[in-house]
């Protein structure tokens, strides 16, 4: 019996982890892939599955790419429904959110679309947040081909975070640290944006308990490979502490894929680099639910105060 193709959409997979992790699902052959792949430069990202597959056919995966700037909540609605559109009613099984910046706050206002936030905070957290809403009727049908006959009808959201998390102990600072222009570097902003991107990955798994749709934060580890720090101007190499490859990080994102041995305590959703569920003591002030509250607005907030949005 053929095996039923599960549907991957993602963000940040043009380059860097979240292409390595693609890469490595179409080279195998025993599980169907479709992928719909959000890039800002489709034509780029195009070139560089096609170099990674010269002359290969992508049997029994399909491949496809589509526009998506996530500084721009205007292109993250139409991406949605292209997305939609495209599967015709079938589930998404995984949604991979990995997409990031580790861009400074700068000092010019306002940030994108006119927004008080700045860039990073956009991109990092607020544009993948509306996203899941868009697609939340994808996530929760029963099964792959849109009923429940499959043996695994569960969903998950793939939520790459960053053990960075740990730096922020005060969130009382967050508001006024993270507005366009409040000049704040890109390490204090990347660690701030990726604490909040982690309290919207607690709000949907408490959102979603009651559906088959399970939520994972991981972390890929320190990756120099990656680029990751050209935002902030911060030079990272191997030789630096618990540095780990490009591939090693793609491994550590693709555990969260499949690992299904969920701790008891449902708070417990960080998956480390290193294979373990982080416990609650280490993410703890992501557990404030009042704090995931005001950080993760209901799509309609998010409609209601970007102009134009309501109306694509």
């Amino acid at each position: 019996m053929a095996a039923t193709v599960k549907t991957v959409v993602a963000t940040g997979a043009s380059s860097g982890l979240g292409f390595h992790v693609i890469k490595h699902l179409l080279s195998q052959t025993s599980q169907p892939y479709r992928f719909i792949l959000g890039a800002r430069d489709v034509s780029r990202t195009q070139d560089a599955y096609r170099s990674a597959f010269p002359g290969a056919f992508l049997n029994p995966h399909s491949l496809e790419i589509l526009p998506l700037e996530l500084a721009d909540l205007k292109t993250v609605k139409q991406f949605a429904k292209q997305t939609l559109e495209k599967l015709e009613g079938k589930r998404i099984d995984y949604l991979l959110l990995n997409a990031g910046i580790t861009n400074g706050a700068g000092t010019g206002k306002p940030g994108p679309g006119v927004s008080k936030w700045c860039e990073a905070l956009v991109v990092n957290h607020l544009s993948q947040h509306y996203l899941t809403h868009l697609l939340l009727p994808a996530l929760v049908r029963s099964g792959s081909d849109g009923t429940d006959t499959t043996a695994d009808s569960s969903s998950r959201i793939v939520v790459v975070s960053s053990g960075a998390i740990r730096r922020v102990t005060d969130p009382s600072t967050l508001a006024q640290d993270l507005q366009a222009g409040s000049g704040k570097d890109g390490n204090t902003v990347y660690a701030e944006t990726k604490f909040v991107q982690l309290l919207g990955a607690h709000w949907w798994r408490r959102k979603l308990k009651e559906t088959a749709c399970k939520v994972v934060a991981v972390s890929p580890g320190l990756i120099p490979g990656t680029g990751i720090g050209r935002g902030s101007g911060l030079v990272l190499s191997m030789e630096m502490k618990d540095a780990k490859s490009v591939d090693e990080g793609a491994q550590s994102i693709l555990r969260a894929f499949t690992r299904d041995d969920f701790p008891k305590d449902p708070d417990r959703i960080f998956l480390t680099s290193w294979g373990e569920w982080w416990n609650s003591e280490t993410i703890g002030v992501t557990l404030d639910k009042e704090l995931q509250d005001r950080w993760c607005p209901e799509k309609e907030e998010i409609e209601t105060k970007e102009e134009g949005l309501k109306d694509l």
